[in-house]
């Protein structure tokens, strides 16, 4: 159930100077299934869907485009003459990824490229040992929160679900997971990228199979306040970091209102304990003009 224009979080696009080595993090720890590779630019996804993530191969490290998938077609054009009507740039009027039935890509606040679409493929996964079941979120850290917030929402049709102190941090839906999109302000990164998965259990086994390729969690398993979500997190090569997480609030009151939450009050962030992050916040990558 939308609860705008937008349906869903489409998949997330980024380039890496480690190419190998970000696609075997991805397939060998989170597990993540490949569909298509052609040295150049790599897909791969959880759910039955061709692409989730794409990885660029490419020179330096950041953040390609930001997918979200539009509820119809009608929406789909509904959104683009916002979009032009308001002077945001229209940087292609066709989809910028393969397997893709309709899209246009727009230039937003701080950088960001997104890519607006309906009728991606399906693509049909084997039985796999592990891995979560899809992609859920992204938390980007932009300099000016409250802009990227009212651009999302007026444009998108995101619902603010929670907000931090005055223009800290929101945490915005486009359906009833407490959060597709979260911004925290900062330096202008995308901090991570964020997976579904059934149990906490699995966050445990993550942290397993971390270790067998002689890498760390950088925190967790935690419990977040805002969100509720349990979740556990690790580097990845280009910078950003990817969150592996369960039990995430659902809102299916389209109207309910935000809840507020005071900056000092630390338990938006942590429940289980008194570590604040600020290191933690300083992973990301930054987002990249297109070609």
């Amino acid at each position: 159930m939308a609860v705008g224009v937008i349906a869903e979080m489409g998949y997330l696009a980024m380039r890496t100077r480690d190419y190998d080595e970000s696609l075997e993090l991805a397939t060998d720890v989170l597990g993540l299934r490949m569909t298509l590779n052609d040295d150049k630019r790599a897909y791969l996804s959880a759910a039955d869907r061709h692409h989730e993530l794409v990885y660029v191969k490419g020179e330096e490290d950041g953040i390609d485009h930001i997918g979200l998938v539009a509820d119809s077609p009608e929406g789909l054009e509904i959104i683009r003459k916002r979009l032009e009507a308001a002077g945001f740039p229209i940087l292609t009027r066709s989809p910028l990824e393969r397997e893709i039935g309709e899209g246009f890509a727009v230039l937003g606040p701080e950088g960001y490229v997104y890519h607006v679409y309906v009728g991606m493929k399906d693509f049909r996964h084997g039985p796999a040992s592990f891995g979560p079941d899809r992609y859920g979120h992204i938390n980007i850290h932009p300099q000016n929160p409250g802009l990227m917030k009212d651009f999302l929402v007026e444009f998108f049709g995101f619902k603010v679900s929670d907000v931090i102190g005055q223009d800290f941090a929101y945490f915005l839906r486009c359906n009833p997971d407490h959060h597709g999109i979260a911004l925290i302000k900062g330096r202008g990164s995308l901090h991570h990228h964020a997976w579904q998965t059934q149990s906490i259990a699995d966050l445990g086994r993550l942290g397993d199979r971390l270790f067998a390729k002689g890498r760390r969690l950088i925190w967790g398993p935690v419990r977040h306040g805002a969100g509720h979500n349990i979740a556990a997190y690790y580097v990845e090569p280009n910078g950003t970091v990817v969150e592996l997480y369960t039990d995430l609030e659902q809102i299916h009151d389209v109207e309910r209102p935000p809840i507020e939450w005071d900056q000092d009050d630390r338990t938006w962030f942590n429940r289980w304990g008194v570590y604040n992050g600020e290191d933690f916040r300083l992973h990301g990558a930054f987002p990249i003009a297109l070609n």
